[in-house]
């Protein structure tokens, strides 16, 4: 289906107001925006989002990967939660980018009724970015709608940006990463068999399969929630290759802490508090089994200090 022909099939139940962007993580920056977006809207016309599924950049430059941040279905509900009536994605094509800004603009008016459209401070609209404020200010002239730019959000004076999220997770900062977010950043994946190698050691571990494209903190030792069954646990999860054993495939694995049950084939979902320590090579399997011990009570203080947080 066709860009066209998937904003045509929308029809909302009213006339809107608009924004539009990839809005990976919807973090406190997306979040800034979005107030802005739902408090114009107000109760006479629905607050929407124009989102895209994959990144444009990737389609734009071939040569280019851009780990998400956000599933699109998870991105949708933590769009809902702010107060976003509708989100509209599309998947980013070369048909779309070579789409003019004039006929873009055109067809929001005509499939989503937009009667506003509300800007970040980087959003362009159209082949080349030729949609920037004052085209757009001049197009809703004549088309009948209003146009708004939002100043950017900024923490200790940096904007917050998708990308910067992007390399805090990969270098492990997950402190700073969550800051930026405003929430803890997590992933989801299903359970499947591995070695069985840390139940040997007597720290079993469920091993995750994690979606293609899925943004994954560094190496290391964190100190996360576990997600089983709507239910919150404690965990401590290695992310790496297991250096002590000789081997190359990096893994999540995930210790939850107090728990005994089969999770084989479940998707569980897991939340990063902190980093606790980087991927390290042991002389042998009992020095691994003493720095485990210990990676174990700092999950639990860091996790304990991380609820008393959530709970104040």
């Amino acid at each position: 289906m066709s860009f066209r022909q998937r904003l045509a099939r929308v029809a909302p139940e009213r006339e809107t107001v608009v924004t539009i962007g990839v809005f990976d993580g919807v973090h406190q920056g997306h979040r800034h925006l979005l107030a802005r977006l739902v408090e114009a809207a107000g109760t006479k016309y629905i607050p929407t989002v124009l989102t895209f599924s994959n990144h444009p950049i990737t389609v734009l430059r071939s040569d280019i990967e851009v780990k998400a941040i956000t599933t699109p279905e998870e991105k949708a509900r933590l769009l809902r939660e702010i107060g976003v009536g509708l989100v509209v994605s599309l998947e980013f094509t070369t048909e779309l980018a070579q789409v003019s800004a004039a006929d873009f603009s055109s067809l929001l008016v005509d499939s989503l009724g937009m009667k506003g459209l509300v800007l970040g401070p980087d959003t362009a609209l159209g082949r080349n970015r030729e949609g920037d404020f004052d085209f757009l200010t001049k197009q809703g002239k004549d088309l009948g709608f209003w146009v708004e730019s939002v100043t950017p959000f900024a923490m200790n004076g940096q904007p917050i940006k998708s990308r910067n999220i992007r390399h805090a997770v990969s270098e492990g900062d997950l402190v700073a990463c969550n800051r930026f977010l405003g929430r803890t950043f997590s992933i989801r994946g299903e359970v499947v068999t591995g070695d069985r190698r840390g139940r040997e050691l007597g720290f079993p571990t469920a091993n995750l399969a994690l979606p293609a494209g899925s943004l994954v903190p560094g190496d290391g030792i964190y100190a996360t929630w576990a997600l089983i069954d709507g239910q919150r646990h404690l965990s401590a999860t290695s992310i790496g290759i297991r250096p002590t054993f000789g081997l190359s495939e990096r893994m999540v694995e995930v210790h939850v802490l107090d728990f005994e049950g089969d999770l084989y084939g479940k998707e569980i979902g897991v939340e990063f508090v902190d980093k606790i320590r980087g991927q390290q090579r042991f002389a042998d399997v009992n020095e691994l089994i003493a720095q485990m011990d210990l990676d174990v009570a700092q999950a639990r203080l860091t996790l304990a200090r991380d609820q008393g947080a959530t709970i104040a």
